[in-house]
């Protein structure tokens, strides 16, 4: 089959909030022929199955539902004059800013100035969080249970257990109930605390604490699911749907054919500030870059991307050596973990992180080849799952030539 050639100046390939938001404001400023590749055949991502409300926030009037909020950043992009290509699948690189794609109406090659990755996040299916057992029908992520309830109209089940206690666990706890489900309990691995008290599900499903999920029963149909409890006792919760909330990983398996740099804490993407890759030309934003945060997060970011975008289509210099950021345990990762030329500071001046366990008011320290650089007192607790921030005042300290910036938490 022939594959046909073009080139375009921006490339973005993901259609969700921070690829649309990218796009729309790359082509209101100018950046020439800007185009979004979406593999699905309506775009908007994540929020075109999430029925609740709250997107968007101030912007909107107070919050829109998922939907409507995800057609509305895709009519942004397309009034800016951005073109927006559904069904379309890359595939792979074949050069440093060259994709090759594949969709209904055939294959092509498409040569960017600049790429502007937005692939977005996942939650870890069963299969990858190693729980043994059956193989049953039953078994979801939200973004699975989502799109059957909402997109499909699909029945789903009578009785369910959501593994997961955040705001996303609260969300599929709630679909379940548009679908005509009892949510049986909410299951998570992390211990008790006054955090987990103030969120706890407000119509009052039980929430277990310190429980490992250690099978799934059930041959043809899910019949149960079995808990490890802290103390060692064993108990099987009957249920014939599982839905699995949360530990998110970047969709980054198209940065990673490109030989862009991984950061092994987020798992995304290596970038500094300026949303810059290790791959000169290759800027990403969104989840992606970290695994989650809300849509209106992302699609910030991906109006925040332009400005380096076009600098970059200006000839600016693309960095080589950039020191990096990284976390002692039991900090999980921290956003962005590049540190770029003259010390830009991240979106709203502040760096994201993540731990894995919970931790009562740390004292972050900052230090670069045995210097002290930065300390900064939290106020609040620190959550898993939940994302807290660093001040980025202490980055004109920062040796450009030194070794890496290590973030630990006392």
């Amino acid at each position: 089959m022939t594959r046909r050639e073009r080139t375009v100046d921006v490339l973005v390939i993901g259609g969700g909030p921070a690829g649309l938001g990218a796009a729309a404001e790359l082509a209101a400023s100018g950046a020439g022929r800007v185009e979004i590749l979406e593999r699905e055949q309506i775009a908007g991502g994540i929020p075109r199955h999430c029925l609740h409300g709250g997107f968007g926030g101030r912007a909107t009037g107070g919050g829109v539902t998922g939907p409507a909020y995800a057609q509305e950043c895709v009519a942004a992009a397309e009034r800016a004059g951005a073109t927006l290509r559904t069904g379309v699948t890359v595939t792979g690189w074949a050069g440093p800013l060259t994709v090759d794609t594949t969709a209904p109406t055939g294959l092509e090659r498409i040569t960017a100035r600049a790429v502007v990755l937005a692939t977005g996040a996942r939650e870890r299916p069963r299969s990858a969080r190693l729980v043994p057992g059956t193989r049953p029908s039953g078994v979801y992520t939200t973004g699975e249970l989502q799109q059957a309830v909402h997109l499909h109209r699909q029945r789903i089940g009578t009785r369910a257990v959501v593994i997961g206690n955040e705001p996303v666990s609260r969300a599929a706890a709630d679909t379940l109930r548009v679908a005509g489900l009892d949510v049986v309990a909410l299951v998570t691995d992390q211990p008790p605390s006054r955090l987990t008290a103030l969120t706890r599900p407000r119509d009052r499903t039980p929430l277990l604490t310190h429980a490992t999920v250690t099978a799934l029963t059930g041959r043809e149909r899910l019949t149960g699911v079995t808990l490890r409890h802290h103390d060692g006792r064993t108990t099987t919760l009957r249920c014939d749907t599982v839905v699995f909330t949360g530990d998110w990983i970047p969709d980054h398996e198209l940065a990673r054919r490109g030989a862009v740099t991984l950061d092994p804490g987020t798992r995304g993407p290596a970038y500094d500030a300026s949303y810059r890759t290790t791959e000169n030309g290759v800027f990403a934003v969104g989840n992606l870059l970290h695994g989650v945060e809300s849509a209106g997060i992302a699609a910030a970011e991906g109006r925040a991307v332009a400005a380096p975008v076009l600098r970059h289509l200006a000839a600016d210099a693309w960095p080589v050596d950039r020191p990096s950021v990284a976390v002692d345990s039991p900090l999980q990762w921290i956003a962005p973990n590049l540190i770029g030329p003259g010390g830009d500071a991240p979106l709203r001046g502040r760096f994201t992180l993540r731990t894995s366990r919970r931790l009562s008011s740390p004292l972050l320290v900052v230090r670069q080849d045995g210097r002290v650089l930065h300390r900064q007192r939290l106020l609040l607790p620190a959550a898993p799952g939940r994302p807290f921030h660093l001040r980025a005042d202490w980055l004109d300290r920062v040796d450009p030539h030194g070794t890496t910036v290590r973030i630990a938490a006392r």
